[in-house]
């Protein structure tokens, strides 16, 4: 399992590039091809693929829908995305899921926030009481939006033992929004954390894959994804079969 906020395939490789290519993030320029074909190869190691800030077809992105494109680059029979921010008119960003499984729902959900534009996709896998239950989220900057959407995505996973949530929060694991979702949830918090942000040289642990009390994760690592500003995030997930039935 694998969580990577792909920044819609620009380059960012130390700070400077967020004013000096800033231009890559409204226009079609710089090679978000070749990015996203590298973000393929990645992705294709694994089994589900949950994106944040993945284009869904804007002036940016040169018209092309990224989830969709790496799906087909991937490999992956099915797709989700859920479209959230506009970005003057030329830019869009959204939350993408790329599965080998085929899911029995997929479900999107507007989230709280001071700004719009965030959002969380849930994916069901099996049709049992308590099926695989995936969610992918970007969550604001801002802790009083970030509380007031984990409250949200709490509502949503309550007492769900089979839940993964996974993205980039924008925080690491031990800020006070974070503690209030692990008391609302059967989410645990992982044994260690793996820094993620920025890529060139990771100091924040802010992307996350998050699992319920009913599975095992095991084998957290951190990868390039491409030349995005986040590295990507991986698991191994332990599932139990009747989850998936």
């Amino acid at each position: 399992m694998l969580s990577a906020n792909i920044q819609a395939g620009s380059s960012t490789r130390g700070y400077h590039d967020y004013v000096a290519r800033s231009w890559s993030h409204v226009l079609p320029m710089g090679d978000k091809r070749a990015s996203l074909d590298a973000i393929a190869r990645l992705a294709a190691e694994f089994d589900i693929v949950g994106l944040q800030e993945s284009d869904p077809g804007s002036l940016r992105s040169g018209f092309t829908n990224q989830t969709h494109y790496l799906a087909q680059r991937a490999g992956f029979a099915y797709w989700s995305h859920q479209p959230n921010r506009r970005v003057g008119g030329v830019a869009s960003s959204a939350n993408g899921l790329l599965s080998r499984l085929e899911p029995t729902e997929v479900v999107v959900h507007s989230l709280p926030g001071r700004v719009k534009g965030r959002g969380v996709m849930l994916a069901r896998f099996g049709k049992c009481e308590t099926p695989l239950t995936i969610a992918v989220a970007h969550l604001s900057l801002g802790a009083s939006s970030r509380l007031a959407q984990l409250g949200f995505i709490a509502d949503l996973l309550a007492d769900d033992p089979h839940a993964v949530l996974m993205g980039d929060f924008n925080c690491t694991i031990d800020t006070p929004e974070m503690e209030a979702l692990f008391k609302r949830t059967r989410l645990q918090p992982p044994a260690h954390c793996v820094p993620t942000f920025p890529s060139w040289a990771p100091q924040r642990a802010i992307d996350h894959i998050l699992v319920g009390s009913g599975l095992k994760a095991h084998d957290r690592a951190a990868m390039p994804a491409a030349f995005s500003d986040h590295l990507a995030l991986s698991i191994e997930l332990d599932v139990p079969e009747h989850c998936l039935q």
